[in-house]
């Protein structure tokens, strides 16, 4: 396959599987609705409920949630459910939980813990917006197997989903991916194939209970991971795919595979390094971090995993 016929078959595989509608019974965004309104949809709340909650909001000088949960019209999980979708904001109950449990970020949004990605978030920002020709898909990188790279990839991306914008998640780990038993998605088809030159329709998947997140599967493991990142239609897809969405984090194998993680960083111009509380070695992550700066990547930081 000549690397003419890679490039259009890259260009070409970029349609987007439609998302599914998500939040309300109808699939329709609930837009300045109020808690109250959500509450009736959803959760069945009558409107004499509805003016009793408000007037129990008055008297006490409480939130309307309070007020619904105190008189036992709602559970905290639904007044929690319904104040997400007032301010889209993905959120899975727990009684109805269908993410893996790795992704902290969906599954227990208001958590102390996940302020930790949202403050990765908002350093990230600045090299992910922009002008065109300074924008940069971000590679999530790290030295070694265990680092937990693939767990911050994952819970990144669900934070970025939360921003107005599309969001893109793409497995680049061709030697051995794990984003699509994480987000739920089909792997048969994705990168390799379109790396390879094969012209793959809706290749580029929304990501269920997550609206504004799309996933690019690694596709089908190949015999030739190595050869497949270095060509050139790796970067033509890099550019259509920053045309087409606001923010594109790039999952990578560990560098202890080989030259994979840092060949996928000079794709993405942009990078950041992980590392695990108590198991990383130091060599190998300053190893990782000296090869980096040769390059023309730029590095926005290291992030200590304690996951």
């Amino acid at each position: 396959m000549n690397q003419a016929h890679s490039a259009q078959a890259a260009a070409h595989a970029l349609d987007v599987a439609p998302q599914h509608a998500h939040g309300t019974p109808n699939g329709k965004a609930d837009g300045n609705a109020s808690m109250g309104d959500i509450l009736r949809r959803t959760k069945g709340l009558s409107a004499e409920q509805v003016n009793q909650a408000l007037e129990y909001q008055n008297s006490k000088g409480v939130r309307f949630g309070e007020a619904v949960v105190a008189l036992g019209l709602a559970q905290p999980e639904d007044v929690l459910w319904a104040l997400a979708q007032q301010f889209h904001y993905p959120y899975n109950p727990q009684a109805e939980q269908r993410l893996n449990e790795e992704l902290v970020v969906a599954n227990d949004p208001f958590s102390p813990q996940v302020e930790a990605f949202r403050d990765l978030r908002t350093q990230l920002i600045p090299l992910m917006v922009g002008e065109a020709q300074q924008r940069h898909a971000v590679a999530v990188l790290s030295a070694e197997v265990g680092d937990g790279k693939t767990f911050v990839a994952a819970n990144l991306a669900a934070a970025f989903s939360q921003l107005p914008g599309r969001t893109l998640i793409v497995d680049a780990d061709l030697r051995t991916p794990r984003l699509h038993e994480v987000f739920g998605v089909e792997p048969g088809s994705g990168l390799s194939g379109i790396l390879a030159g094969r012209s793959e329709p809706n290749v580029i998947k929304p990501v269920e209970h997550l609206p504004n997140l799309y996933m690019l599967p690694a596709g089908v493991v190949p015999p030739n991971p190595a050869e497949l990142l270095q060509r050139a239609s790796f970067s033509l897809l890099m550019k259509e795919l920053l045309e087409k969405f606001d923010y594109v984090l790039v999952d990578t194998p560990a560098a202890s595979h080989g030259s994979d993680a840092r060949v996928i960083a000079s794709h993405c111009g942009a990078c950041m390094v992980v590392g695990r509380k108590n198991k990383s070695r130091t060599p190998a992550v300053q190893g990782l971090v000296k090869q980096l700066t040769k390059s023309t990547v730029k590095i926005s930081g290291f992030l200590m995993n304690e996951h």
